[in-house]
């Protein structure tokens, strides 16, 4: 893992090639390891190194974009023949904003030594011990553990300089039995931070528990949703609607709603890369400094987030949501979720519903309409009825189609606790609690 020192001595060596027109360089390292298991063993354990370094280059209005992870001279040498090249090749782009000034940025702490130091002995101990779990109880394991440590470098020839280093880890079980499953996840930037044999007990609790589901009939139901639910909701809600492109563009579902409270006077989510609860970053991929940025406060709609090429278009300052060069193309998102929490535990959820469905997580929700966030999914890994304050038994899997705006308008409670999990693409940390939402739309059951 490269140092601060060579990681600055690397950008000015790509910039003093690219000469006297504007350039930003971006130097991203990674450090990683993963240990995956099925079938109640670990099968592999792998490591990577890697480094890729992304170049744009700009002639007046036009841009060219080009990445290498060759960091000799004659790699360097071409990639910046590569971006002249697609420079000179590109229309103009009259919204083009140009490169930010130097900034300053406020320190954060996301490196831990022993999640850097973390060996393939450690991840596979606590493997062991949630494999194990469920043989016990005749289940199957499946999953993985990764650790890591990564850099980001952004320099540009206005001067700026920015570089930040942190560590990673996650872990994710899927427990299955003949006719249930049960799933965990979490992730943090300590990996001693996440409770790894206690997911293992939930997801194997699920998978037990859930075994001999019954079919209940489609309708509306009262729901106690788990935080890995409630991270889909807010994921949807960010991919279709925080960012400012989809606002300019009149596809979020935030048009005509900005000031206006259309959720729960208990919903609260914010955006904060500054927040160690979080996997904190103090700048976004153009340099720009990171902020706490309000998106629904006790209910109202705030207004989204921006980087520097939507904040032009609308007369707005960036926010410090730029994505990487590669990804600009659909606009600024929040990568540091959050949605505060309540006073209530996930027992007392439970506890206060006559009737109604406690669900573990929903997968493969996908879009039907964006100005109201309207998603098709379906429950998985564990759903139970509820009855007069207790999970009586385990249900079917169930499709819906649901407004998640609405959705949020109907919360009736929210978790004390919450809990953080890094989407698979791209890298969205989201920090969020269960919550019991008062009416949720099932359109049918599925086989």
């Amino acid at each position: 893992m490269p140092a601060e020192a060579e990681a600055r001595d690397l950008c000015q060596q790509v910039l003093k090639r690219v000469g006297s027109n504007p350039a930003e360089v971006l130097f991203f390292t990674v450090d990683s390891a993963l240990t995956r298991f099925a079938n109640n063993s670990i099968h592999q354990n792998v490591s990577e190194r890697d480094t890729r370094l992304v170049l744009r280059y700009f002639e007046g209005k036009r841009a060219g974009l080009a990445t290498t992870n060759r960091l000799d001279a004659a790699g360097l040498d071409e990639i910046v023949t590569k971006a002249r090249a697609i420079a000179h090749a590109s229309t103009e782009d009259p919204d083009q904003t140009g490169l930010p000034g130097p900034a300053h940025y406020s320190p954060v702490q996301a490196y831990d030594e022993q999640t850097a130091q973390y060996t393939p002995a450690r991840r596979a101990q606590a493997v062991g011990v949630v494999c194990q779990m469920a043989k016990e109880k005749g289940l199957n394991a499946s999953g993985a553990f990764s650790t890591g440590v990564e850099a980001l470098t952004v320099a540009n020839s206005e001067g700026l300089f920015a570089y930040h280093q942190g560590t990673t880890a996650d872990f994710q079980i899927v427990v299955m039995g003949a006719d249930a499953s049960g799933r965990a996840h979490r992730s943090g930037w300590c990996a001693t931070d996440l409770p790894v044999e206690l997911l293992g007990k939930d997801a194997v609790y699920k998978a037990e528990r859930g075994q001999n589901p019954r079919k209940v009939e489609p309708g509306e139901y009262t729901v106690v949703i788990e935080p890995s639910v409630t991270e889909d909701l807010l994921d949807q809600l960010n991919f279709h609607g925080i960012g400012a492109q989809t606002v300019i563009e009149g596809r979020s579902w935030m048009n005509d709603r900005i000031g206006q409270k259309v959720m729960s006077s208990l919903v609260n989510i914010w955006d904060d890369g500054l927040d160690p609860k979080s996997l904190p970053l103090p700048f976004d991929f153009e340099g720009v400094p990171k902020q706490r940025v309000d998106i629904v406060r006790e209910g109202v709609i705030q207004g989204p987030v921006y980087d520097r090429y939507t904040g032009q278009k609308t007369g707005a300052a960036s926010t410090g949501h730029a994505l990487e060069p590669e990804l600009r193309s659909i606009g600024p998102l929040a990568l540091n979720l959050f949605m505060g929490p309540g006073e209530s535990s996930v027992e007392d959820l439970i506890r206060s519903t006559r009737r109604g469905l406690y669900i573990n997580r929903f997968w493969y929700t996908r879009l039907v309409h964006p100005r109201d966030c309207v998603i098709t999914g379906m429950t998985r890994d564990g759903v139970f009825m509820i009855e007069d304050g207790e999970l009586v038994y385990p249900v079917k899997n169930l499709r819906f189609t649901q407004s998640y705006v609405q959705a949020l308008n109907d919360v009736d409670a929210i978790g004390s606790e919450t809990s953080l999990m890094v989407g698979p693409y791209i890298r969205t940390a989201t920090r969020v609690p269960a919550l019991k939402i008062s009416r949720f739309n099932f359109t049918g059951v599925t086989v």
